[in-house]
């Protein structure tokens, strides 16, 4: 995999994902002088969790023939100054999955351990709600 980008104007930078020709653009916040118009590159940690979460349970559902729906998601992410820094993200999961509680069990250790989680700095907290929802 391998992502090729340029800052495009003042607070803003495009990416482009080379094996596929999808494009990213992101926008600076606005308590860092950008207009706040796009996901800023925090945004996009806090999205990379939550995506790469989902797509672990999905993965883990898969592979074990669990029946899973709809997982609905949403991060936020806080942040420090000095140095200006992610210094939370808090994580809400609904899953729908037609599944037996431990099997539910094992989605959710699915999420808590994608790539993404295990590649953050120990030190950023990270609060999250998995639950499962109805699936009619």
């Amino acid at each position: 995999m391998q992502i090729a980008g340029k800052l495009t104007r003042p607070f803003f930078t495009e990416m482009e994902h080379l094996p596929t020709g999808t494009r990213i653009e992101t926008a600076a916040p606005k308590d860092a002088g950008g207009d706040a118009s796009r996901f800023s590159p925090i945004d996009l940690v806090a999205a990379a969790l939550a995506s790469c979460a989902a797509t672990a349970m999905n993965i883990h559902a898969q592979k074990n023939d669990i029946r899973l729906g709809t997982v609905e998601f949403v991060i936020r992410a806080e942040t420090a100054t000095d140095p200006r820094r992610i210094v939370q993200l808090m994580l809400r999961c609904r899953i729908a999955a037609d599944c037996s509680d431990e099997a539910f069990e094992s989605l959710v250790k699915a999420g808590k351990s994608c790539p993404v989680r295990l590649s953050l700095h120990p030190d950023l907290k990270i609060i999250e709600d998995f639950a499962r929802i109805d699936v009619r």
